[in-house]
């Protein structure tokens, strides 16, 4: 059983938005804050936004403003709204644990966001 399944990507023009699900499971989902990472090509894997189960939540300034992070406890589900893309957002879309855990690393969604 894989632990996390991203879903959502595509590709959109700049300015429009799109929504990333995480379908996780529940042992995961119950005990840990989640993350959306993200990982552009010839770039390092970056943690995008968090959210802790008590619902707080935090954002890397490249995306503060713009990316809204929210779970839904009775779905085991982590969405990722992203709002006035921008060409610079183009990566692959993770979700994990935060801390993240290797184990917990899937195949990830593309987002492309085309100029």
């Amino acid at each position: 059983q894989v632990p996390l399944v991203e879903s959502g990507g595509g590709l959109v023009q700049a300015g429009g938005s799109l929504r990333l699900s995480c379908a996780a499971s529940g042992s995961i989902f119950s005990i840990n804050a989640m993350g959306w990472y993200r990982q552009a090509p010839g770039k390092q894997r970056e943690l995008v936004a968090v959210i802790k189960k008590g619902g707080t939540t935090n954002y890397a300034d490249s995306v503060k403003g713009r990316f809204t992070i929210s779970r839904d406890n009775a779905k085991n589900t982590v969405y990722l709204q992203m709002n006035s893309l921008k060409p610079e957002d183009t990566a692959v879309y993770y979700c994990n644990t935060d801390p993240h855990l290797r184990e917990y690393w899937g195949q990830g969604t593309q987002v492309t966001v085309s100029s």
